[in-house]
């Protein structure tokens, strides 16, 4: 049975792309390694082809409005200066290269210390600072790889593949942008593929659409239940998820997740030493503790 191959286009900057997580963890849930996901960078910002375009304060206004609407945690204090992405970006492909899996791993920490600490992406310490924290990743190797023509050339294809969304779909719903006269995806977009057929859902989706397009592509799949308690969906994520992406892999189908009752369960398994709470913005990553 062939795989359906998902080539999600994203940016460790975006606050979109970040707030997708619990959409994104309860399709990985669903069909595990009947997906095959791919990673392309985006690059949003560059010190001189896309300079950041708001303050870091309008940027902070803006992921408070987005954490009441999604509910993944974000910091309120604005960043000490604008920062650009494609440094960051570039440690993503650099991964992919040179250790092939660690860049999902390298991507998820640089968005949650992007939200929820003063980390500027642009800042070869604090990037390196940052990698140090995922586990078994050979940071000397890739911050030493950023700058090698390998990598710049990856990222530069990258780049011409996130600025080359063919008129489809995404044009069509204007979920694509226009940056000093070019249309890129926005993120995060996603393009599913299965045995020629490709479904594109452009820019940021509600779960209900990426669950469509699987069930389109793969109606032989199979599908697992939701998680049937907190520690059964951090099993499956050992570098631990936030409140309501537990809420979303536990969530009966496409149902709203119930953040509340998921962050009360929670709490509750923290008081019994079953869990490990890391404070995170306004919320906290959950481990589990055995």
């Amino acid at each position: 049975m062939s795989k359906i191959t998902a080539r999600l286009f994203t940016d460790p900057s975006c606050p979109w792309g970040y707030s997708a997580s619990p959409a994104l963890r309860r399709i990985e849930w669903r069909y595990r390694d009947q997906i095959d996901w791919q990673l392309v960078t985006i690059g949003l910002s560059d010190p001189i082809e896309a300079p950041p375009k708001r303050s870091p304060a309008e940027y902070a206004q803006i992921w408070l409005r987005l954490r009441e609407r999604f509910g993944m945690p974000f910091a309120v204090e604005p960043k000490s200066r604008p920062a650009t992405s494609s440094k960051a970006c570039q440690a993503i492909v650099a991964t992919r290269m040179l250790q092939p899996g660690f860049e999902w791993r390298v991507l998820r920490t640089l968005q949650l210390l992007q939200f929820n600490t003063p980390l500027l992406l642009d800042d070869d310490d604090q990037i390196r600072s940052a990698l140090g924290s995922v586990e078994g990743l050979q940071v000397e190797t890739v911050m030493a790889a950023l700058d090698s023509p390998e990598v710049q050339s990856a990222f530069r294809t990258d780049w011409a593949e996130a600025r080359h969304p063919g008129g489809g779909a995404a044009s069509l719903q204007n979920k694509t942008v226009l940056v000093q006269g070019t249309e890129r995806h926005s993120a995060p977009s996603i393009i599913f593929s299965r045995d020629g057929r490709s479904i594109e859902a452009g820019g940021f989706q509600p779960v209900q659409a990426y669950d469509v397009i699987v069930a389109n592509l793969g109606p032989d799949l199979s599908r697992a239940r939701p998680a049937e308690q907190p520690l059964d969906a951090l099993a499956l994520y050992p570098g631990g998820l936030t409140t309501q992406e537990v809420a979303a892999v536990t969530s009966d189908c496409n149902d709203v997740p119930d953040r509340i009752g998921t962050e009360k369960r929670l709490v509750a398994l923290h008081a019994e030493k079953r869990v490990r709470r890391i404070a995170m913005g306004d919320d906290a990553l959950w481990l589990s503790a055995g």
